[in-house]
């Protein structure tokens, strides 16, 4: 998988308005706090602030949406909360594991954050099997030494198949990834993230690239593994932001602009603004 600096978006649906302050994000009963608490999040370069003092609440539990037009800072921000780069300034913390800003990407995984990226980058020659055994192991005592033995990959190839089948690869699990449709190609990159056993998954434009219905696959998977998760992702499509977010933050030039369930931002004047432009703000 590689890694992509820039954030796209497109259009949301224009309406009426909501309160100009963002409504913090409500915590899942039983919880004091939100998983992901960021704060003050900035990142510089050579004197152009892409984020520029994030202050986000992820609460336990949902999936939470970053939106955004075209260079808002999206996955800068998705980078920066993994450790792919490091702050100017700012807090990242994840509840009970504590501060993650400035750690390496390794060790961000290793406290329960898993991330999926833009752009796809598998083995070609390898089985989606072998992927998710490699994803398994990488997380044990054997590390990345299964080449010593040709039979230490074994004991992770009943979990690889209940995680491609989680993810609807049943019955694909021994052919060459390279030969996968892009769609499944995705669903095998969210099997990866899922051997990590995350407490928070990231997902970074999970449908860019796919037709309706590898759209209409993915947002049922990203329902069904939501189960016992919390879920953050940026997205471009808002029909899958409608059909999945439970809170949505609008990105605009590196801060955050709106915030609230899509239900109110899709109606924000300054989030249609963003968009669309002045002329589509109802007056």
């Amino acid at each position: 998988m590689g890694v992509d600096p820039t954030g796209s978006g497109h259009g949301v649906a224009p309406g009426g308005s909501v309160p100009a302050q963002p409504v913090p994000a409500q915590a899942v009963p039983g919880q004091s706090g939100p998983i992901l608490k960021v704060r003050g999040l900035s990142r510089e370069f050579r004197g152009f602030l892409a984020v520029d003092g994030v202050d986000l609440d992820v609460a336990e539990g949902g999936v939470h949406a970053l939106v955004g037009p075209n260079g808002a800072g999206k996955t800068t921000l998705f980078n920066l909360l993994t450790g792919f780069l490091k702050p100017t300034a700012g807090s990242v913390v994840l509840a009970a594991r504590g501060e993650l800003a400035g750690r390496s990407p390794e060790a961000i995984t290793r406290l329960g954050v898993a991330r999926s990226f833009q752009i796809t980058s598998l083995f070609a020659e390898l089985t989606p099997r072998q992927h998710v055994e490699l994803a398994l192991a990488s997380g044990t005592g054997l590390g990345w030494r299964f080449w010593r033995s040709d039979r230490a990959l074994a004991r992770f190839t009943g979990r690889a198949e209940e995680l491609l089948d989680e993810v609807g690869l049943a019955g694909h699990g021994e052919v060459q990834a390279g030969s996968l449709p892009y769609g499944r190609k995705r669903a095998l990159e969210l099997a990866l993230a899922l051997a990590l056993e995350p407490r928070v998954l990231l997902l970074d434009e999970p449908t860019a690239g796919m037709g309706v219905e590898d759209v209409d696959r993915t947002i049922e998977l990203i329902r069904k593994i939501r189960a016992g998760r919390t879920v953050v992702l940026v997205e471009h499509n808002m029909s899958v932001v409608a059909s999945l977010a439970d809170r949505v933050t609008v990105l605009q030039h590196g801060k955050v602009l709106a915030e609230g369930p899509y239900a109110e931002i899709r109606h924000d004047p300054r989030v249609i603004t963003a968009y669309l432009g002045d002329s589509h703000v109802d007056r």
